[in-house]
């Protein structure tokens, strides 16, 4: 069971942490584009390359770090706030589109492989955001971090990495050729909804957890 629990919510979040178009997946859409899906394919095998590394390194700091009672109340605390944060960036920039500007003229000589080691490397925000929920998650008992169940967590984790990405490049072409109806509210009214959602029930964990157990 444990097993099961530690791959789902490793896919799980990488999946939804892998939804808001930032660079990668503009980088990725730009590729299949132009490229087509083993070009794709192969950068995806670039940025989970170096995403192995810092998901398992960060597993480790946050278990020491999950012991700390006074911390994880102020993370959850902050959790509920970049919940929102989130809602608002999709909303904020629902009228932009999703794939503006081209990307690809820049690394369209490198092999698609390289862009995604490159440009894995290069993208710093992911250590704060897997410090700040893997110390969600064990903290609330919902993964293990022993050995024998750490790299099944990474391993879901690389998977959720691999075909986030890849859905929204898919998806991102789909909608570059269709009408802007849908991929306006989706981006202004479905997404944002989302994470108000999400956000009201962290708020509702964290009142349960940090303030009626008092």
């Amino acid at each position: 069971m444990q097993l099961f629990k530690n791959s789902i919510f490793g896919f799980l979040i990488s999946f939804m942490g892998s939804l808001p178009m930032g660079y990668l997946t503009i980088v990725g859409f730009e590729l299949y584009n132009k490229f087509g899906m083993s070009a794709l394919v192969s950068y995806l095998f670039g940025v989970i390359s170096i995403e192995v590394f810092v998901i398992y390194f960060t597993l480790i700091f946050a278990d020491k770090l999950s012991k700390n009672k006074k911390l994880i109340k102020i993370i959850d605390f902050f959790y509920v706030l970049f919940l929102l944060a989130l809602a608002y960036i999709f909303y904020s920039h629902s009228k932009s589109s999703a794939a503006e500007g081209s990307y690809w003229h820049e690394y369209a000589a490198y092999s698609p492989y390289i862009i995604g080691v490159v440009l894995s490397a290069i993208n710093f925000v992911q250590v704060p955001f897997w410090v700040a929920w893997n110390l969600y998650l064990l903290s609330n008992k919902l993964i293990s971090a022993d050995l024998k169940f750490r790299f099944w967590y990474v391993g879901g984790t690389l998977a959720g990495s691999f075909f986030g990405i890849m859905t929204i490049s898919l998806f991102l072409n789909y909608i570059s050729s269709a009408s802007g109806f849908f991929s306006k509210y989706l981006m202004s009214h479905v997404i944002p909804l989302l994470f108000v959602t999400l956000a009201v029930f962290q708020a509702y964990r964290f009142y349960t957890k940090h303030i009626v157990k008092k």
